[in-house]
């Protein structure tokens, strides 16, 4: 009679840290990856677009996880810090929506906002379900850094 919660309690408790630990090694991967865009580093390398910060960003997270091709990458510049917006890009059936990401690393002195989302497949699927935010049993993890580029360039 004990050991069926103790059980659902114990694993309950390894997927929530599972998840911790996913999200704290993708928020090292793009704070350091951001780090390229904010210095204009990766903006002076001839032809940088989104496949590129994808792979920079792959290359910090430690292949802790499939990352290439499974992350998806929205960076967006804005005017000042009042108008940058974070809204959730977990449409109505439950998946994520892509369709409003972009890729404009900015110029000098912008302010840009980098998010970046991958869907974790859970590991207990009928004991984790109170923890997925997706359909199909999943949670997405996000991380998100704002700032502004430095003054690089000419």
């Amino acid at each position: 009679m004990i050991a069926v919660p103790f059980f659902f309690l114990i694993f309950g408790l390894l997927e929530i840290c599972v998840i911790f630990i996913m999200s704290s090694v993708l928020e090292h991967g793009i704070n350091e990856a951001a780090r390229g865009i904010r210095t204009g580093q990766l903006q002076q390398t001839a032809d940088f677009e989104r496949d590129d910060f994808e792979k920079v960003i792959c290359a910090e997270i430690f292949d802790m996880f499939q990352c290439e091709g499974k992350i998806q990458i929205d960076v967006k510049t804005f005017d000042d810090f009042a108008s940058t917006s974070n809204p959730s890009p977990i449409n109505d059936d439950g998946e994520l929506d892509t369709t409003s990401f972009d890729f404009d690393p900015g110029e000098a002195n912008d302010i840009v906002v980098v998010r970046v989302f991958y869907e974790w497949e859970l590991m207990t699927p009928i004991l984790s379900a109170p923890l997925a935010n997706l359909k199909d049993n999943k949670r997405l993890l996000q991380s998100t850094v704002v700032f502004r580029n430095e003054p690089f360039g000419n």
